[in-house]
C-alpha cells in the first residue's frame, strides 16, 4: 500500500496520468472516495495520458468511451442500485477488452469488480490536502507498485 498526499489539483492530475502510464494503459482501476474528494480530476489526469482533454464524470450515463487506441472507459457506478445494472448494459464485453477501465465509486458494486486491479481511495475534500492510497491487487499490479513508482 502506497500514501501520498496530493496539495494541490494539478497534483493529482499528475497522479492520474503518472498511474495510467505505469497500467500500460491497460487494466482495471477502482476509485473510492466521498463526493467532492477528487475522483474525477484523477480521471481527467488518467485520460490525459491518453490525450484525452476534456473529461466529465459519467454519473447519469454509467460510462463514457473515449476512442482511443487501446480504449479508455470510464464508468460511474453512483447511481447503480447493484451491479446487475452494471452487468446489463455490458460490463462483462468490456472487461474482456483490450482497454484501460477506470470506475468511479467502485465501492458500490464490489461483486463487479475484477480480482487483478489497482484500488485507489482519495480522501479529503473542500480546500483540504488530499490523501491517496494506492493499493495493488493481484500479481501484475504487485509488480508495478511494489513500491513508491510514482514520485
Amino acid at each position: 500500500m502506497i500514501r501520498y498526499t496530493i496539495e494541490t489539483e494539478s497534483d493529482m492530475l499528475t497522479l492520474g496520468e503518472r498511474i495510467a502510464s505505469l497500467c500500460g494503459r491497460h487494466g482495471f482501476l477502482a476509485l473510492y472516495g466521498d463526493l467532492g474528494a477528487g475522483k474525477t480530476v484523477f480521471a481527467r489526469g488518467v485520460a490525459k495520458a491518453f490525450g484525452i482533454e476534456h473529461v466529465s464524470s459519467p454519473t447519469f450515463t454509467i460510462v463514457c468511451e473515449y476512442p482511443t487506441v487501446p480504449k479508455l472507459y470510464h464508468f460511474d457506478a453512483y447511481r447503480l442500485s447493484d451491479a446487475d445494472e452494471l452487468y446489463a448494459i455490458g460490463f462483462s464485453d468490456y472487461l474482456m477488452e483490450d482497454a484501460l477501465i477506470l470506475m468511479e465509486w467502485a465501492n458500490l458494486v464490489p461483486e463487479a469488480l475484477p480480482k487483478e486491479r489497482l484500488d485507489i481511495t482519495v480522501e479529503g475534500s473542500g480546500m483540504e490536502p488530499r490523501t491517496v492510497t494506492i493499493e495493488p491487487r493481484g500479481k501484475r499490479y504487485e509488480e508495478v507498485f511494489h513500491e513508491d513508482p510514482c514520485v
